[in-house]
């Protein structure tokens, strides 16, 4: 039998935040199982943590959505790291993610960890289809800015920013369009669409991928690193951002994001986590 802790992250209430299971000791696990175990919990993702290949790093940590393995992602970062440190762990702490290491670090309750990878600019995908993702009409999507486009640190993501809040709370994905997406943009596989309107230091956001199995997102700690990216490279100048996630489906999630200007943007994503649940997982050996 293996254990398992559950947190919800960039939060400090309990039922706010990102679900993330956590299963500190995955050696056991038969590989076929993994997919299967990120399914059962059905959260947006489910980290099995494994000895570092380099000595020198804390742990190897794979990320599963219910549908895939993914190379990287924000709340399942900052959700180990705090489960780790709170399992015995001291000091800051190396991550061995998919997209390399990731270094993590701490400042009483809140975790964060910093991304020096080189924003990647995939496709500009049709405002109308875009439009016709969100079901909302062209007129919402602002494009002074910059063009909707899908971006990434890692994890791809169609960036759109919207008029306002109003547009934002109106937002519903609409499967059949973000199908045509995906099809025409595949680098994503699910066209996970991130909106967001912009106040000042503020920025209000939410994030769907249904063909990820993730109706809507309450915090996406990568998508928030791709967005501080690309405003700090529009703009040239660092920022430091609070992003609220997750108003409209009762989870609010505070996300912090702080960036500084090179080649490539520094990101560095902070935020809390508070442990719901501690469990075993009970399944037979290779069950299917």
């Amino acid at each position: 039998m293996t254990d398992f802790v559950v947190y919800d992250v960039f939060t400090d209430s309990a039922f706010g935040g990102n679900q993330l299971a956590v299963i500190p000791d995955a050696t056991a696990l038969p590989e076929d199982d993994l997919q299967r175990i990120a399914r059962e919990f059905n959260f947006s993702e489910t980290t099995f943590v494994y000895p570092p290949t380099d000595s020198a790093h804390t742990a190897k940590v794979r990320i599963f959505t219910p549908t895939m393995e993914i190379p990287f992602a924000g709340h399942p970062t900052i959700g180990t790291a705090i489960a780790l440190r709170d399992l015995g762990h001291e000091g800051p702490m190396t991550l061995e993610l998919g997209i390399g290491p990731i270094p993590c670090s701490f400042d009483g309750a809140m975790a964060a960890f910093t991304t020096r990878a080189k924003l990647q600019r995939i496709a500009l995908p049709d405002i109308n289809l875009v439009a016709k993702c969100l079901g909302l009409p062209q007129t919402k999507i602002r494009t002074d800015r910059h063009p909707t486009i899908q971006a990434s640190l890692g994890l791809p993501f169609v960036i759109v920013e919207l008029t306002d809040q109003s547009a934002l709370s109106a937002a519903t994905p609409a499967i059949d369009a973000m199908r045509e997406g995906a099809a025409l943009h595949p680098a994503g596989l699910d066209f996970a669409i991130y909106a967001y309107v912009q106040d000042g230091d503020t920025i209000h956001a939410r994030m769907f991928a249904p063909l990820d199995n993730i109706p809507e997102d309450p915090a996406t700690g990568s998508a928030a690193a791709t967005l501080g990216a690309l405003l700090t490279e529009i703009g040239m100048s660092d920022l430091n951002l609070t992003i609220l996630q997750g108003t409209d489906m009762g989870r609010p999630s505070n996300i912090g994001v702080k960036t500084v200007m090179g080649q490539p943007v520094s990101v560095t994503i902070s935020g809390k986590a508070i442990q719901t649940m501690t469990g075993r997982l009970t399944l037979p050996v290779n069950a299917a």
